[in-house]
């Protein structure tokens, strides 16, 4: 499969997402990339055993000495003390600015490697290779990093963008079913907010997506990136259209700072987060219930759950209320969501909190 390239333009800090396969140790994969004394290899225990010394020894001649990171698993391990044995490794290693860091594994491997890289020696360059779904159509393009607070998700971080991207799909080969469900989550997520002819590929296309059909994914990875650097092209910092891509993550955020970090994965609590957004809108009078139920359909079909999780035993409404607020979209205390406005139209906006409450009792399981 030839790979294919789709391009992040933000003038002087513009860099390609090269799509395909064989593509992460491959050294021409690299050749673009400015020799250096020194790179740094940060992975995790299940990622780091399948890829790290593959891409360790792509490039050997680019760098004088490369090191390695290994991280714990888990969303559960994307925190300060974890971020900080990137520092740990970099300063015993005597690494300067131009070290390069390289961030080979899913979203939370990517998220504290772009954190590092933007935080040590206030800048070192970094390169995103995702071996998920998740990260290959969303986490990893777009310059997003941080970690995760107790109290709310990604709520540290900085707008830090990579020199590259390299998505090879062979490394979705290896990825377990219930991850690729959960990146597929993300994958849905473009069609009601940006695209509806793609988000009728992938209702005709889901098992193909499933089965892991090469050319079926080599097409959702590439539609969803260019989605995505549009929009990062207009609004690299959030500041307005950027937030559409958060539809279903107000929510699933929410769910998965109720449950504690790792219990649900990202991709689950954003599918969860989509029904329940989409139902928003229905109560809001944007959409009818026919496209509710599509998406709900699909989202189901590809394997993620469809009905939230009770978060306290007394007041659940109110406990996904009070984590809600401190999501990042909101403003003043006021909880923003991103509603569909109808096919392929998305914007952020308030709702009444007692609407809300009916959303959340409509969508959660009874005790």
């Amino acid at each position: 499969m030839n790979a294919q390239t789709v391009s992040i333009e933000l003038k002087e800090r513009s860099y390609p997402i090269s799509i395909g396969a064989a593509l992460f140790d491959d050294p021409l994969s690299y050749a673009a990339l400015a020799p250096a004394s020194s790179a740094l290899i940060v992975s995790n225990t299940t990622v780091a055993p399948l890829y790290a010394d593959r891409l360790a020894k792509a490039l050997q001649g680019r760098y004088a000495r490369i090191h390695q990171v290994i991280l714990p698993d888990g969303e559960e391990f994307k925190t300060w003390e974890t971020v900080n044995l990137i520092f740990d490794a970099l300063l015993q290693h005597g690494c300067d600015r131009k070290t390069v860091l390289f961030a080979l594994g899913g979203g939370v491997v990517g998220d504290m490697t772009g954190f590092a890289a933007a935080s040590y020696m206030r800048g070192v360059p970094f390169v995103q290779i995702p071996t998920t779904l998740l990260a290959q159509v969303d986490s990893s393009v777009g310059g997003k990093t941080g970690i995760n607070h107790p109290l709310g998700k990604n709520m540290i971080g900085a707008f830090y963008q990579p020199l590259q991207v390299v998505c090879d799909l062979d490394t979705l080969k290896t990825l377990p079913a219930r991850e690729l469900s959960a990146g597929l989550a993300e994958v849905i997520k473009y069609g009601p907010i940006a695209d509806m002819t793609f988000f009728d590929w992938i209702e005709v296309n889901l098992d193909a997506l499933l089965a892991r059909d090469p050319a079926a994914l080599a097409h959702a990875v590439r539609r969803c990136c260019e989605i995505k650097a549009h929009v990062v092209a207009q609004d690299e910092r959030e500041s307005g259209l950027r937030a559409i891509l958060n539809f279903g993550h107000t929510f699933g955020h929410a769910i998965e700072a109720g449950l504690g970090y790792g219990q649900w994965l990202h991709g689950e609590a954003v599918g969860c987060g989509m029904v329940m957004a989409a139902c928003l809108s229905e109560r809001l009078g944007l959409v009818n219930a026919a496209l509710v139920q599509r998406l709900k359909a699909l989202i189901q079909k590809a394997g993620l759950p469809v009905i939230a999780p009770q978060l306290s035993p007394t007041d659940n409404a109110g406990r996904y209320l009070e984590l809600m607020r401190l999501d990042k979209k909101a403003l003043g205390g006021d909880i923003r969501f991103v509603v569909i406005d109808g096919p392929a139209r998305a914007s952020m906006r308030g709702a009444p909190d007692a609407l809300v409450r009916e959303v959340i009792d409509a969508c959660c399981l009874r005790l």
